[in-house]
């Protein structure tokens, strides 16, 4: 197997809070000697308007733009077609997205009902809520995502301490149930190193649940979940070394949803 750096989670303009043009997400990509880049644009979704997400009628054009961008570079860089997709308990997910020639999709929770609890416009329910039936609620989620078998990856999996809001329970208490699903459907976790950008000043997820995934025998991959060119492979080596550190040393890319194994 060969040594590759892989970052499959980036965003783009189309999801109405991303600035640039995919073209310099590629070009960074390839500065910094990342090998396996990979587009994942939010997907749009059934029955559930916002305006964070790309619209149904801008996917061909999201998945055509990827492709043009996979074979233009193809020589300098591996470019994979992927979305982030919002897993909420109900009819919200569309077959179009489902169904489409990817080569992966990360699964994320973003919403526990329709409270989008990563988002500082909202940060105040926080405060009416009992914090750790909200983790509870949190990875139940995670655990029905996963039992649904329709994703690849888990995106950033402890994302809920985004504003470092944290539980009084034990977290290995709260994650193993969903770790444990998260394993029987073959999922790979993402270390997000967005989580660095932000008040954890910390990879999604943390090292003690990457300890307990790591023991479960999850595998991993990696994701910058940027939003601007600037964010493409930042705090790349911070993430590895946590891996590292646990006992890691393969990450898995993919190939139309065929999982691919390599060191890093």
């Amino acid at each position: 197997m060969n040594i590759k750096r892989i970052d499959l989670h980036n965003h783009t303009y189309l999801c109405n809070h991303a600035d640039g043009e995919m073209e310099d997400y590629v070009k960074r990509a390839i500065e910094l000697g990342i090998n396996i880049f990979g587009f994942s644009e939010h997907a749009p979704m059934k029955n559930f308007e916002d305006e964070y997400r790309l619209v149904l009628d801008k996917k061909d054009f999201y998945q055509n733009s990827v492709l043009e961008l996979k074979d233009k570079y193809k020589d300098k860089i591996e470019i994979l077609l992927g979305y982030e997709v919002d897993f909420i308990d109900g009819d919200y997910l569309l077959d179009e997205i489902l169904e489409a020639p990817v080569d992966y999709l990360i699964g994320s929770v973003h919403y526990l009902d329709k409270w989008g609890f990563d988002n500082p416009e909202f940060i105040g329910e926080y405060s009416k809520r009992d914090i750790d039936k909200i983790w509870e609620e949190y990875f139940l989620a995670l655990k029905k995502m996963a039992n649904c078998g329709k994703f690849d990856i888990v995106g950033h999996l402890d994302l809920m301490k985004v504003f470092n809001f944290l539980p009084k329970k034990e977290m290995k208490e709260l994650c193993f149930e969903a770790l444990k699903e998260i394993k029987k459907g073959d999922m790979t976790i993402e270390l997000n190193s967005s989580g660095f950008r932000k008040a954890p000043k910390e990879q999604y997820p943390s090292v003690t649940i990457l300890k307990l995934a790591f023991e479960l025998g999850i595998g991993i991959t990696f994701g910058s979940d940027a939003h601007q060119v600037s964010q493409v492979g930042l705090y790349y080596e911070d993430v590895v070394r946590v891996a590292k550190n646990i006992g890691y040393t393969e990450a898995f890319s993919f190939k139309k949803r065929e999982k691919i194994k390599y060191n890093f």
